[in-house]
């Protein structure tokens, strides 16, 4: 269950989005934002007054023979609503928010609004099982050994550090949500994550993700992870 969200029926039918490639939210995660668009600070400002939520998802091409719209791009299929849970303004104008996962979403039929940012049908009876408690907490050595050897290679091959200790002890759900949302993973790998059915599905595509970019020979910048 996530905060205050127990069921279906809590959430709302309608939610702004906020298109953003390369970004994930997953439940229970806290994806931080930094918001100065003027469409996206009158997002923040409505969702603020209302139920404090917010549909984070990423964009994909159309289909082949149809033009793209730059200013209003294809919307991936799924997506996740957060719930702002923290919220500061700066000087010069922008907003400082972090989100907290409740619920994943298939965007459904976006509508016809006045306003300058997007809003959709969401349906979250196909992942209704994200309000509830994790039940997979289970972590043995067999099941999350792979996981941990494959990060070791993945952070050494791009120049990476983390807290092992943290890493290690940490419940084995928690590590990989954040590690799929901190990773500079490509958008389509993201989506792929986002969209695996279970916590052992998503561990696994993390796995796979992390042997390939290991045993490849891209030779590009360190990253940082936020």
């Amino acid at each position: 269950m996530q905060g205050n969200y127990r069921k279906l029926g809590d959430l709302p039918l309608v939610i702004p989005v906020f298109p953003l490639d390369g970004v994930l939210l997953l439940p229970g995660g806290h994806l931080p934002l930094n918001i100065f668009e003027p469409r996206y600070l009158n997002m923040l400002d409505d969702a603020m007054s209302g139920e404090r939520i917010i549909g984070m998802v990423q964009t994909r091409p159309p289909p082949a023979g149809q033009t793209e719209d730059p200013h209003r791009p294809m919307l991936a299929p799924v997506g996740c609503a957060g719930r702002v849970t923290s919220f500061a303004e700066t000087s010069d104008g922008r907003y400082l928010v972090t989100l907290t996962g409740v619920c994943r979403f298939r965007t459904g039929d976006e509508l016809p609004v006045r306003t300058p940012y997007r809003q959709i049908r969401a349906d979250f009876a196909p992942y209704e099982s994200d309000l509830r408690e994790d039940q997979s907490g289970a972590r043995t050595a067999a099941d999350i050994d792979r996981l941990l050897g494959a990060l070791r290679r993945y952070l050494d091959h791009r120049g990476l550090a983390i807290d092992w200790t943290d890493a290690e002890s940490a419940p084995s759900d928690a590590l990989i949500n954040s590690l799929a949302m901190a990773l500079p993973f490509d958008p389509m790998e993201k989506q792929a994550l986002l969209e695996a059915e279970t916590i052992f599905e998503r561990k696994a595509t993390l796995t796979t993700l992390l042997e390939i970019d290991a045993a490849s020979g891209d030779d590009d910048e360190p990253h940082s992870i936020q």
